[in-house]
């Protein structure tokens, strides 16, 4: 399994690059690559603009299909690599790494064959934050070619392991690891928790 940061957004709603915000001390998308680096023994970042993340050290993949969101990116990793990728965005900057490490073994315990292994938070899937198969980019290319960009939508389509509410208010009961950084709203809420 390869650890994946998207880092493709168009920044539109924030005067400053998402992933470069610091928090605590260290940049958003730092955070995200040294947490994955402690589950994965490859880690990539989705991202447009490879030229504001050399200094990670770490490969990075540029859209095949250019579209805006989040779906283009796992689209092109899933494609790059042949291998199930764990997904997470570039401006999360509170992930547990128990999150990861439930979300991964339930992952690999599964007898049957899951397109996605998603967690649920305040009764809504959290697409952003989990597993999706190398089997799937077929299903991926047919709804980028439509133009269909939404990932909760894509969900629909695939065969989804939810990880329930109740499993990971256990690891992260007041979901933090599903706050990202939008606006600076977003930023000062972040900050002051």
């Amino acid at each position: 399994m390869t650890g994946t940061i998207l880092a493709g957004g168009e920044n539109k709603r924030i005067p400053v690059l998402k992933g470069h915000i610091e928090i605590n001390g260290q940049r958003i998308i730092d955070s995200g690559v040294n947490l994955l680096k402690n589950f994965f023994d490859r880690v990539i970042i989705s991202t447009n603009t490879p030229e504001l993340y050399f200094y990670c050290g770490v490969p990075m993949i540029g859209d095949i299909i250019k579209q805006r969101g989040p779906i283009a990116g796992i689209f092109s990793v899933l494609s790059n690599t042949g291998d199930d990728i764990f997904v997470t965005a570039c401006d999360m900057p509170f992930i547990k790494p128990e999150l990861v490490s439930l979300l991964v073994a339930r992952c690999a315990l599964g007898e049957e064959n899951w397109d996605a292994v998603i967690p649920v938070f305040e009764g809504r899937p959290q697409p952003l934050l989990g597993i999706y198969s190398k089997n799937i980019p077929g299903v991926i290319e047919k709804r980028l070619r439509k133009e269909l960009r939404s990932l909760r939508d894509m969900l629909t389509e695939l065969k989804v392991l939810y990880i329930k509410e109740e499993e990971v208010r256990e690891v992260d009961p007041e979901g933090r690891s599903f706050i990202n950084i939008n606006t600076m709203e977003d930023f000062k809420k972040a900050v002051s928790y």
